[in-house]
């Protein structure tokens, strides 16, 4: 028989618990998982794509709804007019309007209808896409309903309306918490899905049937209407001249055209979720109007209603309320608004005219009295570029003219901007249920230049007149605010 050799070490006798080393690894790990996905930017519930994809089907991204988006471009006041015909426009098609934000001044331009030289619907529309991008990633993104009271339009039902952020939020799957990301994972994945759902709405992808229709009728081909005594597919009394067609080598021919019949619900773009055009600017010219000929809907009570209610939709009360307060705190008194425009486009070219009208209307106040005679100068010409000019000589005349100008470093400006960013960080914490401490990168925000609309919230006040830029559209969006008499 075999013994074995007693060992020279003594074993250690089993653990009671011999899997008790394991279940700590296996804790550690749970731990250090749990610690990463909530503590690491990229865990799946914060980057900048949710379970919503571009495969997802219309019909399940935002169940039940259409809706309405258009390319805003050129200068705020352009940008307003696009606004209020988005708005008749999505009533009468029965959809939801996305609302963009504030464009940068002359950050998209259209071009020019008159002389059928336009972009077209694709290119104005990615324009349009990419720079609102730079704008959320700059933190410098306003919501044109930040700036005007929509509650008109809105307060009834009467047109339903949803940011651009929410909605790129909810159709593209990206989460726009994080679009101001410094990280650049983030950044990378945001860009391209960007640039995937910003093809697709622009219209470069091709229309989607009943998810995507992107309008093509621009100013060039197109004047919209709208229960118009049967002029459906009639020519438009404007059209190129034969010169213009020879040296252009155009061959466009504009004809008017129902938007019900033609976008409404029994037409191939009615299927659509959404329905996508690029601009909405228009203007008259030549008896007719370059792109959207609306203006009364006799047999449509409704509309009328709305037309009615959109020819003045006001400022925001804390932009209406910086106005009065200027005119009350800071001029003190009775008061002419001077609104020139000198170096933008056409005016720059149009000195002598645009001072002879205020000149005229200074003499007059000032054989009435009493001096000075008090003038809020509204002028995209710096002040101290006013030597030489007709401004100098009224900034020198102290004993007949007292001067005053809004900057945007001055102190109202400032404050009015954080009640506004104030304002709108609690209505996003209202809505979203988070506190203070879950404020995303993007709830931080620069504080927006208000001094343009408050200028002309001050120019409403202006009790011993006004005398506005022939031409310019901030001059006839101050007299329509007067005409309505806001700072009563």
């Amino acid at each position: 028989m075999i013994f074995n050799k007693p060992s020279r070490w003594k074993k250690r006798p089993y653990s009671k618990y011999p899997f008790y080393p394991l279940l700590i690894f296996i804790t550690s790990l749970i731990l250090i998982f749990i610690f990463f996905i909530t503590h690491n930017p990229f865990s799946n519930s914060t980057l900048p794509f949710s379970r919503i994809s571009h495969s997802t089907p219309c019909s399940q991204k935002l169940p039940g709804q259409k809706f309405l988006m258009y390319a805003p471009h050129s200068g705020f006041s352009n940008q307003l007019s696009e606004l209020k015909n988005a708005v008749l426009i999505a009533f009468i098609l029965n959809r939801t309007l996305v609302v963009p934000p504030v464009l940068d001044h002359h950050a998209v331009a259209l071009g020019s209808c008159p002389k059928f030289r336009v972009l077209s619907g694709n290119e104005l529309r990615l324009a349009v896409w990419n720079h609102v991008f730079e704008l959320i990633r700059g933190l410098r993104y306003v919501s044109m309903s930040d700036i005007i009271d929509l509650s008109k339009v809105t307060s009834d039902s009467s047109v339903g309306v949803i940011d651009f952020r929410e909605f790129v939020s909810k159709w593209c799957g990206m989460n726009m918490d994080f679009a101001c990301s410094r990280y650049s994972e983030v950044q990378s994945s945001l860009f391209k899905s960007s640039t995937q759902c910003g093809s697709a709405l622009s219209g470069y992808d091709g229309n989607v049937p009943d998810c995507i229709y992107a309008v093509e009728d621009d100013c060039r081909t197109t004047v919209w209407t709208y229960q118009n005594n049967g002029e459906d597919g009639m020519l438009d009394s404007f059209q190129p001249d034969e010169q213009l067609k020879k040296r252009k080598n155009i061959s466009f021919i504009r004809r008017r055209k129902d938007v019900y019949k033609t976008l409404g619900p029994d037409s191939k773009a009615g299927s659509a979720t959404v329905l996508v055009f690029g601009s909405l600017f228009t203007a008259p010219y030549k008896g007719s109007e370059s792109y959207i000929d609306i203006h009364e809907a006799p047999r449509d009570s409704r509309v009328q209603s709305l037309i009615e209610k959109i020819e003045f939709l006001p400022f925001n009360p804390e932009i209406t309320s910086a106005g009065k307060e200027f005119t009350l705190q800071t001029i003190k008194a009775p008061f002419l608004c001077a609104q020139l425009r000198l170096l933008d486009g056409q005016f720059k070219n149009h000195w002598k005219s645009t001072f002879t009208g205020l000149k005229e209307k200074l003499e007059s106040l000032k054989q009435k009295g009493p001096l000075p005679v008090h003038i809020f100068v509204m002028t995209d010409l710096p002040l101290g570029n006013w030597t030489g000019s007709y401004l100098g000589d009224l900034a020198r005349d102290s004993r007949n003219f007292k001067l005053f100008t809004l900057n945007e470093e001055n102190e109202l400006v400032r404050k009015t901007a954080t009640r506004l960013v104030t304002a709108r960080q609690r209505a996003k914490l209202h809505s979203s249920s988070k506190n203070l401490n879950e404020l995303k990168p993007c709830d931080s925000q620069t504080l927006p230049d208000l001094r343009l609309y408050i200028e002309e919230s001050i120019c409403s006040c202006a009790s011993l007149g006004f005398v506005g830029t022939a031409g310019s559209t901030i001059a006839e969006s101050i007299e329509l605010i007067r005409k309505n008499r806001v700072c009563l």
